[in-house]
């Protein structure tokens, strides 16, 4: 999240990779406690299901494409259910890229959490849009997991959930089972097409590559030796960091003034 001048670098091991800032990305994840928000970056990042529940504080994961030839990055923000800072909640807002909003179909409690972190997302974009001009979309996907579980406890209606992306393009609804890995794909492929990134980030379109092959990622001839006319790559960073709080603020504080806008104190309340 650096001027588009400049270049992000993302290091893991040995290896150094170079990423435009026009092509880095911040994937945000929202929702109530224990409606499956891990799991499906789980799904996401390496195709696995944890039956175990761990409370998560906050998550942060990196993954980086080699697609054609052209440089990606994704930093995915994988946020408490809890909220217990909604400061910082707030500043993941302002900063994320797009957006998927998790409930639980037979939790109607996250369902209404749901309902309102969508209004917030839109408020808070919407403030910073009016300072930055922007007129970026805003892609995001409202997500109803356990769909594995019974119909007879379902808690949600199917409409429901359509309902609330039915006056948004950018906004779509998925019913998914991150444990049975239904419809999570596909979710994130329309994710993906409404943000105009490139299919291939998709789980299911792209190599999965180690770590180790981190030197040679980046060059626009990479090829896999066992891989037929492959051209799109993806690897997950290890040593990935969260961006400081620090950071965060002044990539808002920097869009903000881009422009040359002379009103500076009026800024998007953090706080």
């Amino acid at each position: 999240f650096q001027d588009q001048a400049m270049m992000k670098t993302m290091s893991g091991g040995n290896c150094t990779l170079n990423v435009p800032a026009k092509n880095s990305y911040r994937m945000v994840v929202l929702g109530a406690s224990r409606v499956g928000k891990s799991s499906i970056v789980s799904r996401f990042l390496n195709g696995r299901f944890e039956d175990q529940y761990t409370p998560t504080i906050e998550d942060f994961h990196r993954k980086v494409y080699n697609i054609r030839g052209d440089m990606y990055q994704l930093d995915i923000l994988d946020t408490s259910g809890n909220h217990p800072f909604p400061a910082m909640r707030r500043l993941s807002i302002l900063t994320g890229d797009v957006f998927i909003l998790v409930f639980s179909l037979d939790n109607r409690e996250s369902f209404d959490e749901v309902k309102k972190l969508q209004k917030q997302i839109l408020e808070v974009k919407s403030c910073l849009k009016n300072k930055t001009k922007e007129s970026a979309d805003l892609p995001m996907v409202i997500c109803g997991n356990k769909s594995d579980h019974s119909e007879i406890f379902r808690k949600v209606r199917s409409d429901e959930g359509e309902n609330l992306v039915s006056s948004d393009e950018n906004c779509a609804y998925f019913e998914v089972s991150a444990k049975k890995n239904t419809n999570v794909d596909e979710m994130f492929y329309v994710l993906f097409s409404m943000a105009k990134l490139p299919h291939e980030m998709s789980p299911a379109l792209h190599r999965k590559i180690s770590i180790q092959y981190g030197d040679t990622f980046q060059q626009k001839s990479f090829r896999m030796r066992r891989v037929k006319d492959m051209d799109a790559y993806g690897m997950i960073s290890p040593f990935a960091r969260r961006p400081s709080v620090n950071s965060d603020l002044k990539y808002i504080k920097s869009k903000v003034l881009r422009e040359g806008q002379s009103r500076e104190r009026e800024k998007c309340t953090i706080q």
